[in-house]
């Protein structure tokens, strides 16, 4: 995939701009971090150079300025709600962002529980926290949140909070999931702070939409098509327009709410230090693009990626249609259709020819390899041996797995393991091919071009068993799949 973006830029501009944020606040900045502060891949597919850990390592040079607040919605941990890109509660994801901070030198210095009202197991959760050196704090549920400004710029509203102590200029709040209360919890700090003769600042950092680009350029339109789910619209922001004359991005939730935002700043203050919603935002990703072809077709072909995500999303769990629907209509908009991802009609065409599953692959250099089911191994085994032996140079009739090592772990898993299919996983295939590395040359290849796997395009014309979509997101392949199962079970074993 061709660069788009410069990532270097993108770090010392998005620091600087932040340093500047703070030093306007007379020293303390309260800034909502909006996205996946680790792994942000969405960004990195439709920003080609953007690095997935940019975000934690732009904070990383501001390590010894800014600390963290974990923010939780009590609600979510009484519901065990569950983050589905990782399959783990927020509770537990909550811990892995604590210790992931602190790994990379990053200073937590509480979590918030908000819409706190006595539920057990946010109680719980408390005392775990707490047995574990972390402070904790709450915030209650305020009657007519977020309209009712009058009470909740009080001491009936944000006064009832308990005031989380920070130590640096730099208070990043950051959550789990959405709807955790990030925003609520920033405003009720700046009321808190004023009270105690600190004016602090306030701003918002979310990557998209992007602020400075057209409303409808591919990669504002891939927000959309990847927040499907949520209902959020990019538009114009009229405040920016209506004082400045000058057309920029944001998304419905915050021109919607921006005039209470507005409301509340002169309710602390006595005025309101921004003019539109499109001026509480920090992002200079915009600024960071130099190839706008590249990137607009990398966002393009992740529209695709998200409607095929939809579609199987409403084959596993009969969900309802308007997710596909919206993305149907956003691929009108940015004038595309699924042709544009060769990887598509290419395992299609092979399924058609075989009569089984089939998967494709594009390679760096726009061939598209094939993998198909046979005996011993399933279509998507098939094709990333194919594209190991492509990427690492090796000729097709090469084998790099030796059958007599296949066979005795088909045996494992059948007459042992008691698995119906003898067909091997690709992750049993890696760990095959680990072992024939040790004395094969060619094997030895193929697993050093594994790294070279990194953001190919993949399309599978079934749906794939949760272990190798989980190994090829490991190895960073944007794999999509048909909306089908391979049999017609009621029951899909991952």
């Amino acid at each position: 995939m061709k660069i788009g973006f410069d990532n270097e830029k993108y770090l010392q501009m998005q620091s600087s701009h932040i340093k500047d944020r703070i030093s306007k606040f007379g020293g303390k900045l309260y800034l909502e971090f909006g996205g996946k502060l680790f792994d942000d891949y969405h960004a990195s597919r439709v920003l080609p150079g953007f690095k997935p850990d940019s975000k934690i390592n732009m904070l990383i040079q501001l390590k010894d300025q800014a600390e963290i607040i974990i923010a939780i919605n009590s609600l979510h941990i009484e519901q065990s709600k569950v983050r589905s890109d990782l399959d783990i509660t927020y509770t537990l994801d909550t811990l892995r962002l604590i210790d992931a901070f602190r790994e990379k030198g990053l200073y937590v210095g509480s979590v918030v529980l908000t819409q706190f009202a006595g539920q057990p197991s946010a109680e719980t959760f408390q005392k775990q926290l707490e047995s574990m050196g972390i402070k904790v704090y709450r915030h209650y549920p305020i009657a007519g949140y977020p309209y009712n400004v009058p009470v909740i710029v009080s001491e009936d509203g944000y006064g009832k909070n308990e005031f989380v102590k920070t130590e640096r200029p730099l208070v990043v709040v950051t959550a789990p999931g959405p709807g955790s209360g990030k925003m609520a919890v920033c405003l009720s700090q700046l009321y808190h702070e004023h009270k105690n003769g600190v004016n602090a600042g306030y701003a918002k950092f979310e990557t998209f939409p992007i602020w400075n680009i057209p409303l409808k350029h591919p990669v504002n339109i891939a927000y959309e098509a990847a927040t499907a789910d949520l209902n959020d619209v990019n538009m114009i922001d009229p405040f920016h327009l209506e004082a400045y004359g000058e057309t920029t991005i944001n998304y419905n939730r915050d021109v919607e709410i921006y005039p209470v935002l507005k409301t509340m700043f002169e309710q602390i203050y006595g005025a309101c230090p921004y003019k539109s919603p499109t001026d509480m935002g920090v992002n200079m990703a915009g600024n960071c693009i130099t190839d706008d072809d590249a990137v607009k077709y990398a966002a393009n072909i992740e529209i695709i990626r998200r409607y095929y995500n939809a579609l199987c999303k409403k084959r596993q769990t009969n969900s309802g249609d308007e997710e596909i629907h919206k993305i149907e209509l956003l691929m009108q908009q940015a004038n595309i259709s699924i042709d544009l991802r060769k990887v598509i009609s290419a395992a299609l065409t092979k399924a058609e020819i075989t009569g089984e599953p089939a998967t494709a692959m594009e390679m760096p250099d726009g061939t598209v390899l094939t993998g198909k089911t046979s005996k011993l191994l399933g279509a998507s085994s098939a094709l990333l041996l194919n594209s190991l032996k492509y990427l690492a140079g090796l000729d097709d009739s090469v084998m790099l797995i030796d059958p007599n090592i296949i066979e005795p772990i088909q045996d494992l898993k059948v007459n042992h393991l008691r698995n119906h299919n003898p067909r091997l996983h690709v992750d049993e295939v890696l760990v095959a091919l680990s072992i024939c590395a040790a004395t094969n040359e060619d094997a030895k290849k193929a697993i050093d071009a594994l790294k070279l796997l990194n953001g190919l395009e993949a399309h599978s014309t079934v749906i794939l068993s949760q272990v190798d979509m989980n190994v090829f997101k490991k190895l960073g392949v944007n794999i999509t799949c048909e909306p089908k199962y391979q049999s017609k079970s009621l029951y899909h074993k991952n």
